[in-house]
């Protein structure tokens, strides 16, 4: 393979370099960070500040450059290049029983995670699982069927006002909300996906976008049914008539005193985790079993190349409605949970950014590896959470946590994974 590293070390191209860079990076932070509004004037108190960022990007430019022309940066950089060729990974049999010991070994963490951590950093990871369920669905849509979708976070508004407004004009609970926000917003998204049989690429992005904000304009506008801006409460959930509140609201027991003890303000949030990690569980062994099955396979070639999945006989019509309707029926058990927890929603909650940010953490975790997309999930909720002592620059060490990512590992955490099979595993199985 060629090589893209220069061969020479030409001080003229890396002063060329370094200048480039601190110009760039003067340009994005001197209106961004060095320029305050002060009333109707200008203050430039802060110029030096956003100059001294910019001197620091051009110096860390110029080392790397430096450092990539040693022996030592070049065949790390060539390793990272080699990397980048295999877009899928085939997994060696030796390390299945490992793997299975490892993930027995994280479920029993996460199960006692609650019972030993604070309310606060219960309340991250249950977030932080809501938005594994949104990135496992939309991995369907966008990482196996290829389908480009930004507006997602319309199933997950779906799921969410089915529990608020069930409760509030039908009596539903959480349990009788949950299969029918599944199926509603399954509904809408084999609705979405009639529409964009014959679009590709930039055509269905923009689609699925306009139907995003259609969803979210709805229910601001739609006052007397969804209450509009001001948005509507929703139930907690329960468990057989149990609640986990300090007075009983929909009719059933209060825990404390069903069980005979003192109440606690935390057993919401630990009840409301396990039921969202059990969820978790099952839709990873559905998607599991789903890529190994015909349906994930013709997935797979839809993404690949559409004409050949057509010429091989697969009907790519209902190829395309299968994954955006499982796809959106799993938003919509987020919505759910994420209603569920709050206790309240509103239209503000579901933006354009949420389905930027869930598609960040499809393409991070890389499209297609369910791993990858828990392991970016939690990432990205729970790295704002532990930048928040840096106010003002969470965002920017966010954004320049997510170049690096796409620089190091440009298909993502992990990528997909075939499975392999011994020969003695194929004469058994035979």
């Amino acid at each position: 393979m060629t090589s893209i590293l220069p061969t020479n070390l030409s001080i003229r191209h890396l002063l060329l370099e370094t200048l480039t860079a601190f110009a760039v990076a003067a340009v994005i932070f001197c209106p961004i960070v060095g320029i305050h509004l002060n009333g109707y004037d200008f203050d430039l108190g802060h110029l030096k500040l956003a100059l001294g960022l910019a001197l620091g990007i051009a110096i860390t430019r110029l080392v790397l450059a430096l450092f990539l022309n040693t022996g030592v940066g070049a065949r790390l950089a060539q390793h990272i290049m080699d990397r980048r060729q295999a877009p899928v990974a085939v997994a060696p049999t030796t390390r299945r029983l490992w793997a299975h010991v490892f993930v027995v070994l994280v479920l029993i963490g996460a199960v006692a995670f609650p019972f030993m951590a604070k309310k606060y950093f219960i309340t991250v990871l249950i977030l932080a699982l809501i938005y594994v369920l949104l990135g496992l669905g939309l991995n369907i849509v966008v990482g196996l069927a290829g389908l480009l979708d930004l507006g997602f976070v319309a199933f997950y508004a779906i799921g969410a006002y089915t529990l608020a407004l069930g409760h509030q004009y039908l009596g539903w609970g959480f349990w009788q909300s949950l299969p029918a926000a599944a199926a509603l917003a399954a509904l809408f998204g084999c609705i979405l996906g009639f529409p964009v049989l014959r679009m590709h690429g930039d055509y269905l992005a923009i689609t699925t976008l306009g139907f995003g904000e259609i969803i979210r304009l709805v229910l601001t506008n739609w006052v007397d049914f969804t209450g509009g801006p001001n948005g509507v409460s929703a139930p907690k959930p329960t468990l057989f008539g149990i609640e986990f509140t300090r007075r009983a609201r929909y009719g059933g027991t209060p825990f404390h005193e069903y069980f005979g003890g003192e109440y606690n303000s935390e057993a919401l949030y630990i009840f409301t985790y396990l039921l969202l990690l059990i969820t978790v569980c099952i839709v990873v062994y559905i998607n599991h079993r789903l890529k190994r099955m015909p349906v994930g396979r013709a997935w797979e070639a839809l993404r690949e190349d559409e004409i050949a999945c057509r010429s091989l006989g697969l009907n790519h019509v209902l190829v395309k409605l299968s994954a955006f309707t499982l796809g959106a029926g799993i938003g919509g058990v987020a919505g759910v949970f994420f209603a569920g927890y709050q206790g309240f929603v509103n239209p503000t909650s579901f933006t354009f950014f949420e389905s930027a940010l869930i598609l960040a953490v499809v393409v991070l975790g890389g499209l297609g590896s369910t791993r990858g997309v828990i392991i970016a999930a939690l990432a990205l909720t729970i790295l704002p959470e532990a930048l928040r002592q840096f106010a003002d620059f969470r965002v920017l060490a966010f954004g320049g946590a997510m170049v690096f990512m796409m620089i190091w590992r440009p298909r993502g955490i992990i990528r997909p994974v075939r499975p392999s099979f011994s020969t003695i595993e194929a004469n058994h199985a035979g």
